[in-house]
């Protein structure tokens, strides 16, 4: 009996023996061994870690297929399907997982506002706490380099860019008419409220291919998706008054914001205007609603902006005795409604509407002009990240624009002009990730206008290197086409596009409250519109042989840690550009582009006095401009741009804040231009005056009050 036992145990054991199969390998990223790999076939307690040198070696009583796993942290997990007798003296190479918040970026040509973005320069805050800003999101944006600040007009001018070359979109909708209308010499501000934005993304060159229609730069608003409280916001300020409130209910909320300028109360307490005479300072009553609704996998957001605003004014004119009057009436209403949808499989759908309505019932002296302008904006887009490494995205869109004004003199002619056009346009995206080191966006976008009859196609491409644990390298080339202006197109429809290549090497070194940025470009103009008459005008012969070029170098510094409570950034912007376009007899650099820029914005918390204050101080270097009393041509340059503004926010308590600011408080005189007489005087030579802003510094006060269900939340972040 004892036998029979030894012979079965022997022959279980010896069966055991055999079924054990032996598992091994090397694991490496391709350069190096990598130590504590986790090494196993899946649903089995079957493995083991790899030694020092990368070497894994476990025995198993599996039979057949199975799967191997090999995982690390940092690193893709990877697997390998094969017969388990063959799983012997594998050479597994892992690679690197891409990591969001540490990996390389694509940030040439783009500055980022957001609190998410591990790539912002600036904040929210930021945007509308800004001396000399006074809450104009447009104005804070000039306080960053490659932006040239051009006084009189208020806008933004990118790069050697005319500021018509920029284009701005909310919630990726084109706004056609994004500032308010107003007098010529008279700098406008940005429609909308900053408090209903998440984040903003101004592109100063090379952006994506979703993006068209804008030679210089594209500034992306983006609205809040989910507030995060009810509130109710009060605003009393020395120019007029505001109210805002956000209600929530489940997965829906609604925010609305009302405010009412008049500017007569202030002219009549400082009436230091300087050739100019109000005979109605600018009014305006304003509106803005967004509407969400958020469900498990989709988000439905519709905006809504409304302004209504006029002024009649007189202003000095070389080549009049009098002043000459100007009149303006400016209705306009822009809706924006997108939707997003996320699929179970991944891929993410955007569709999206806007549409916007501008008229303005101008007086001229005796001439009275009428404008209107109706635009529509439609877009779809899908998305999809097929893995960490590789993101792709193509959409297309359609523009509808239709203008057409009608002048009618005192004298009974009238004159009526239009323009229409229906542009269409397809792009495409990749971003490719090789390594958290080195990325790639590759891009494509083609239009086709009905108006111009004409089709491009525009090629797109950034390189992003991480050079160490804080900065990182950035190429970008890019074609970029814009139509010729509604103010050409009216008078010939045989124009075609007007171009412009850019190329940018950028370097960025963040870290530790601490940001460094150096950006070189290049941009090249071609095909630029111009005509042979002062201005353009239905007899204007009109061609596209303009052509210039733009160079430079933008430098930023951010500093938030050094010193307590201080936070400050530095700017500074070298351009040298040239175009020969419209009505210029030559190639010379345009009047809206200094060849030096820098600007220096502090923000400072003193807890004692329970208040924030700041300066910012703006210079520019002389502006160029014609004088008709020599033969050069754009040779002569107004004298320095600068301008120190001031802001102090107390704190009366948490909900409740009384906001001081002045801008240029210096009281620097500063001329923006020149205007010379038409005819020469008797002694043969052009007489000319100072075109100089309206008042020479500017005094804003205002009291905020918040009602919130946290009864700490303030408007510190909105001023």
């Amino acid at each position: 009996m004892l036998k029979p036992l030894l012979v079965f145990s022997f022959l279980l054991l010896a069966n055991t023996i055999v079924a054990q199969t032996l598992i091994s390998g090397t694991v490496t990223d391709g350069t190096k061994a990598i130590s504590g790999a986790n090494v196993y076939l899946e649903g089995t307690y079957d493995g083991a870690s790899t030694d020092e040198n990368g070497n894994f070696s476990f025995e198993t009583s599996e039979t057949g297929t199975q799967q191997l796993v090999v995982s690390m942290i940092s690193y893709e997990t990877y697997t390998l399907a094969g017969d388990v007798a063959y799983l012997k003296a594998l050479k597994v190479r892992l690679k690197e997982a891409i990591n969001e918040l540490t990996g390389v970026t694509l940030t040439a040509g783009t500055f980022e506002a957001g609190d998410n973005s591990k790539v912002s320069v600036l904040k929210p805050l930021d945007i509308v706490t800004t001396a000399g800003a006074a809450g104009d999101f447009v104005a804070a944006l000039q306080t960053l380099p490659g932006t040239t600040t051009v006084n009189e007009d208020g806008r933004l001018f990118v790069r050697g860019g005319s500021a018509s070359e920029t284009q701005v979109f909310i919630d990726g909708l084109r706004v056609f008419q994004p500032f308010n209308a107003t007098a010529n010499n008279i700098p406008t501000r940005g429609r909308f409220s900053p408090f209903l934005f998440k984040g903003i993304t101004f592109s100063t060159g090379g952006y994506s291919a979703e993006y068209g229609q804008a030679l210089s730069s594209v500034l992306l608003l983006n609205t809040t998706d989910i507030p995060d409280q009810e509130k109710t916001d009060i605003s009393i300020m020395s120019v007029g008054g505001g109210v805002g409130h956000t209600e929530i209910w489940g997965d829906e909320s609604l925010s609305v914001n009302t405010s009412y300028i008049n500017l007569a109360p202030y002219q009549k307490l400082i009436p230091n205007d300087q050739g100019v005479r109000w005979n109605k300072p600018y009014e305006s009553i304003s509106g803005e609603a967004v509407f969400r609704s958020k469900k498990e996998r989709s988000i439905f957001k519709f905006y809504t902006g409304f302004n209504h605003a006029n002024l009649d004014i007189e202003q000095e004119d070389i080549n009049f005795d009098e002043l000459v009057n100007f009149r303006l009436t400016n209705n306009n209403l822009y809706m924006n409604s997108s939707f997003k949808y996320f699929f179970e499989n991944d891929w993410v759908a955007n569709a999206g509407a806007s549409v916007s309505s501008d008229r303005n019932t101008i007086g001229l002296l005796t001439d009275a002009i009428k404008t209107n302008e109706t635009a529509s904006h439609f877009k779809v887009k899908l998305g999809k990240s097929f893995c960490n490494r590789f993101k792709w995205t193509l959409g297309t869109e359609h523009f509808i624009i239709d203008y057409d004004d009608n002048l009618t003199t005192a004298g009974g002619f009238t004159s009526e002009t239009s323009a229409k056009d229906n542009l269409t346009a397809a792009f495409t995206e990749a971003d490719i990730f090789f390594s958290n080191k080195f990325a790639v966006k590759l891009g494509a976008r083609a239009e086709y206008s009905q108006l111009l009859r004409d089709f491009n196609v525009a090629p797109r491409i950034s390189l992003a290197y991480k050079s160490g644990d804080k900065g990182q390298f950035s190429l970008a080339y890019g074609d970029f086409y814009q139509n010729p202006l509604t103010e050409y197109t009216r008078f010939d429809a045989s124009l075609t596009p007007e171009k412009t290549a850019h190329y940018i090497l950028n370097y960025q070194l963040q870290g530790n409250g601490k940001t460094f940025r150096a950006e070189a470009y290049y941009k090249n103009y071609d095909q630029l519109v111009k005509f042979n008459t002062e201005r353009a005008q239905f007899d204007s012969d009109f061609n596209n042989a303009g052509d210039g070029y733009a160079t430079g170098l933008d430098l930023f510094w951010r500093d938030n840690k050094s010193i307590k409570n201080l936070d400050y950034w530095i700017s500074y912007s070298f351009l040298d550009t040239q175009r020969d376009f419209q009505n210029f007899q030559e190639r010379a650099t345009p009047n809206f582009a200094p060849k030096h820029n820098f600007s220096l914005v502090t923000k400072y918390f003193i807890d004692d006095w329970r208040s924030q204050v700041g300066f910012s101080y703006s210079f520019g270097s002389g502006r160029p401009y014609d004088n008709p009393n020599t033969e050069a041509f754009l040779a002569e340059k107004t004298k320095s741009f600068n301008n120190l503004s001031v802001n102090w926010a107390y704190l009366i308590s948490q909900q409740k804040i009384l906001y001081f600011s002045v801008s240029n408080v210096a009281g620097f005189r500063n001329v923006n231009d020149y205007q010379y007489a038409n005819t020469p005087n008797a002694n043969g030579i052009f007489d000319r005056q100072a075109i100089r802003p309206t008042a020479d510094t500017f005094v804003f006060l205002g009291f905020f009050w918040t009602i919130s269900d946290d009864k700490s939340s303030n408007q510190l972040d909105n001023l």
